[in-house]
């Protein structure tokens, strides 16, 4: 293969990608399976070592501005029922107190995914989830921006998560590796004001991101603490430009193959 060959095929690669400089909007191949991957927060299954992990999160603003301290990356899989959803975080300060459902999740470290399954920008989703396994999820009508509500008592109806640790959560005597967690959404719960085939027909691209919310720790008396006036670090897989998740113009591609 010549040179010239070996360019244009980077370019092309560059273009799915959205941009070899780390720029978004990012692209994703979701395979279909015919064995769903166990919901059980761990991720040997054959479903999950057939999926490619999308590119290494970056920061919401963009790859201007400073790398991630810790790793974070994604796969995602279907079949005719549900989304599947996986994520790996590095992390050696494993905390997280939040214990209801639909508590402001944010305000732990957190896993978030937005979808927006026809594009509109209108009646999208977001769920979030932190190192407990405590979920919130929410849809919005439009962006915030755009005037937009929120609908907290909407629920991805059926949703299935877990979350598997390589540590102690908040135990600051040691040093963590990291927490995974797999989520099972039902095309179902998304089906009423999706605005396209739902499931998705193979072929078909929806708009979905996924954000990683850190916030910096101190520890006080044995114990993880927010210092005071903190403010969070938002880790993303496709770059907002700014610092709000709630603009899907920037969400990603995720095709089903």
């Amino acid at each position: 293969m010549n040179s010239i060959n070996i360019i244009s095929i980077f370019s092309i690669v560059c273009v799915w990608l959205g941009g070899c400089d780390g720029a978004g909007p990012r692209r994703y191949s979701a395979h279909s399976v015919t064995g769903a991957p166990i919901i059980d927060g761990r991720l040997g299954d054959q479903a999950w070592m057939d999926a490619p992990w999308t590119a290494d999160f970056i920061d919401i603003e963009g790859p201007a501005k400073p790398r991630p301290a810790f790793r974070t990356r994604a796969k995602m899989c279907w079949d005719d029922t549900h989304l599947y959803v996986a994520a790996d975080m590095e992390e050696p300060h494993l905390w997280g107190i939040l214990t209801d459902r639909d508590a402001i999740i944010y305000r732990d470290n957190d896993f978030e995914i937005f979808i927006d399954p026809d594009g509109d920008r209108l009646h999208y989703n977001e769920y979030e989830i932190n190192v407990l396994g405590t979920e919130m999820d929410l849809r919005m009508d439009r962006p915030y921006r755009d005037g937009g509500n929120y609908d907290l008592r909407w629920d991805f109806a059926g949703v299935r998560s877990a979350v598997s640790v390589g540590g102690t959560i908040n135990d600051p005597s040691d040093r963590d590796i990291g927490w995974t967690v797999e989520i099972a959404i039902p095309w179902s719960s998304m089906a009423d004001t999706a605005g396209t085939a739902c499931p998705p027909n193979p072929g078909d691209s929806w708009r979905i991101n996924f954000s990683r919310v850190q916030w910096p720790l101190q520890i006080a008396n044995g114990m993880y603490v927010k210092p005071e006036g903190a403010t969070e670090d938002n880790w993303v897989w496709s770059p907002q430009d700014a610092i709000d998740m709630h603009r899907p113009e920037y969400w990603g591609f995720v095709r089903f193959e």
